[in-house]
């Protein structure tokens, strides 16, 4: 039981590494020209964005989590 929560702890914390500061995705809506979609992501996302979980949102947005990514953690 012990080994099978070390895994999930590391499992857990491997999914939790890359986020996206919502700024950033802001800041590539605008630079596009598409300021409501921008308004929109700053209203419905949280501050840090987790790519596998928008990653359909992303996609829709073309946005790239890789070229928006902050360093992993730790």
């Amino acid at each position: 039981m012990i080994a099978v929560r070390a895994h999930d702890r590391t499992a857990n914390q491997g999914e939790h590494q890359m986020r996206i500061a919502r700024n950033r995705i802001v800041s590539a809506l605008r630079d596009r020209g598409q300021q409501a979609r921008a308004d929109w992501v700053e209203r419905e996302l949280p501050e840090r964005v987790d790519p596998a979980k928008h990653s359909g949102l992303l996609a829709t947005l073309h946005l790239d989590p890789a070229d928006l990514a902050d360093a992993p953690s730790p």
